[in-house]
């Protein structure tokens, strides 16, 4: 996302050449390959070191407790550090870059420049929300460290936080900010706000219409 309205703003008249359907499908691949390389690095490494009766324990299906070698938790400390860093970096030097152009192609008109910067502003805080799922595993280590008798109420809140949380906001800002959905929104909820012409139906004009017709 980032990246993409970072070719949008910054170049373009490359945008369309660069951002094509199978470039898209190409980097969407991509993202699936690196992503997934971290747990099968753990897995080659747990079937080569562990004996076949560690597969059958009764253990709490977390990560922590599988893939509990000193080698599997130095390379989820140090996965989760680079991938951090390199989301962290992305987003910061692209959205710089993006707020650099627009205030420069805004010129002297304020309202268009404040609106500009609104809008990258509210796209950088809802990626650095959803980069909290980086985080959150070195979070559950602090706190299930801190309090060990409260582990299922800290994984879960954590998990609401980092995985629920910022995929909740995300469609609810921008349907807020539509004009035309948050005019709807007013007009369903806030009965008193406006006149009976023009508040809106809940069951379609269709019915509306069969009500009248009856």
């Amino acid at each position: 996302m980032a990246l993409e309205r970072y070719i949008a703003v910054c170049k373009p008249l490359h945008h369309v050449q660069i951002c094509t359907v199978q470039r898209t499908y190409g980097f969407i691949t991509l993202i699936w390959a690196v992503s997934i390389m971290p747990t099968v690095t753990d897995v080659i490494f747990l079937v080569a070191t562990q004996p076949l009766s560690s597969f059958s324990r009764n253990v709490i299906c977390y990560y922590s407790n599988i893939f509990s070698t000193r080698f599997h938790k130095t390379h989820r400390e140090i996965g989760q550090g680079l991938l951090l860093c390199f989301v962290f970096l992305t987003v910061l030097i692209t959205y710089i870059n993006v707020l650099c152009a627009a205030r420069a192609a805004s010129g002297l008109n304020q309202t268009s420049a404040r609106n500009a910067r609104n809008t990258i502003l509210l796209h950088g805080v809802q990626l650095l929300i959803c980069m909290s799922t980086f985080i959150a595993p070195f979070i559950n280590i602090m706190l299930v460290t801190a309090w060990p008798d409260k582990r299922p109420t800290i994984l879960f809140t954590t998990y609401l936080v980092s995985g629920i949380l910022p995929r909740l906001l995300s469609p609810l800002i921008y349907g807020i900010r539509d004009k035309t959905f948050s005019s709807h929104i007013r007009m369903l909820y806030c009965w008193s706000c406006y006149p009976a012409e023009k508040r809106v139906n809940p069951m379609g004009p269709q019915s509306r219409s069969k009500k009248v017709s009856h």
